[in-house]
């Protein structure tokens, strides 16, 4: 009898949904990721395909263009990506920032942007870190200064995802330069036509090759004062963490379905696969390491499913979200690792997915916060 990994929040519509998403990534993802790694990135039409279907801020209200749903909708979606390796299109990173809007954002802001967002026409990116600065987020030299009703911004961004193809980036700048985390504000930058806007390279990293990841640099940027996310300046650093339960859980979500991915693949493998006349699934050695990758695989949907209900409800603490974010990109490292040792040297070939699985995971224990910086944050509840 094989594990059920299935959801335990998981219901009819969902599991209908699930299928859509499903179909959807293998009729329009997959046959292109080849081709979307060697060009470091999916592409506009890719967004609009799926705004088109529904696929995008899913959680956000139907009155902003939503589809009206939860975060589960948005878990249905990140995993069956996870499961799959598709990382090129980054709807974490979107949906996050269409949160930014309707969480923090003023009407106006939620009306003009949201609906847009959800049908894939713009694609969101959040500039927080710089070339000096990481996880200090209070240490962020780009900054905007007031000048009429507008305001200019200089300064540039790394590290950026969807930063190439973004089409509304909220960039996170000093507004107060005296000032430390009550100084700091995040501006909306439109970024067609956008004069002193420049995305600069396509950054060649070591995973997540499908996902344009950019680096961003502003000269003399000039927008409205209405750009201001939510109309008051100094709120930028309580807008960013009131909003990191969410983005951390993305990365628990995300982490918990890739393992959940590499663990499939690599039964199927072992199972096929024959060394000294038997399958290599018959070894007590590969027996062993899969009851292990299956236990760590079960505890872990057991405490993401906990956490995507304490979301629901409104209850997700920090500290919590850091949890999920700590434990599942630990265990999705070392899990992946133990898969791929089990494919012996095909799995460091790009060609399995288990190898891109490998490379792409290595990055969950940087983005949305160091797992140090993790450990730092759950000490401070003990």
């Amino acid at each position: 009898m094989s594990i059920d990994l299935t959801p335990s929040w998981q219901d009819e519509e969902l599991s209908m949904f699930r299928d859509s998403v499903s179909r959807f990534l293998e009729a329009e993802v997959a046959p292109h990721d080849d081709e979307a790694r060697k060009k470091g990135n999916v592409g506009h039409e890719l967004w609009r395909k799926a705004g088109e279907m529904g696929l995008l801020c899913t959680d956000i209200p139907e009155e902003f263009g939503g589809a009206g749903g939860d975060f589960r909708h948005e878990a249905v979606v990140a995993e069956e990506m996870g499961k799959r390796a598709l990382t090129g299109l980054n709807h974490s990173v979107h949906s996050i920032v269409a949160h930014y809007f309707l969480n923090h954002g003023t009407d106006e802001q939620k009306e003009k942007y949201l609906p847009r967002m959800a049908r894939g026409e713009l694609v969101g990116a959040i500039a927080m870190t710089e070339p000096g600065t990481g996880s200090d987020l209070q240490g962020v030299r780009t900054h905007a200064k007031k000048d009429g009703d507008h305001y200019v911004i200089n300064g540039s961004k790394t590290f950026i995802s969807n930063g190439f193809l973004a089409g509304v980036v909220l960039v996170v700048v000093k507004t107060d330069t005296s000032q430390g985390a009550k100084g700091m504000s995040i501006m909306i930058v439109e970024t067609e036509n956008q004069p002193g806007y420049k995305v600069g390279r396509v950054l060649d990293k070591i995973g997540l090759k499908a996902q344009d990841t950019s680096e961003l640099f502003f000269e003399d940027v000039r927008i409205h004062e209405r750009q201001l996310l939510g109309g008051v300046e100094g709120r930028g650093f309580f807008q960013l963490m009131g909003d990191l339960p969410y983005e951390r859980l993305f990365i628990g979500v995300g982490a918990q379905a890739a393992m959940e991915g590499a663990y499939k693949a690599t039964l199927d493998y072992v199972r096929e696969r024959t060394a000294f006349g038997q399958p290599i699934a018959e070894f007590q050695n590969t027996k062993f390491k899969l009851a292990e990758i299956a236990t760590t695989i079960k505890v872990g949907r057991a405490f993401v499913d906990e956490c995507v209900r304490d979301m629901l409800e409104g209850k997700l603490d920090t500290t919590k979200a850091s949890m999920a974010k700590l434990w599942g990109s630990e265990n999705q490292c070392r899990v992946i690792d133990e898969c791929l040792q089990l494919f012996g040297g095909y799995g460091y070939m790009n060609e399995y997915m288990i190898g891109r699985m490998y490379t792409d995971a290595r990055i969950q224990r940087i983005y949305g916060g160091t797992n140090e910086i993790m450990k730092e944050v759950i000490s401070r509840s003990l």
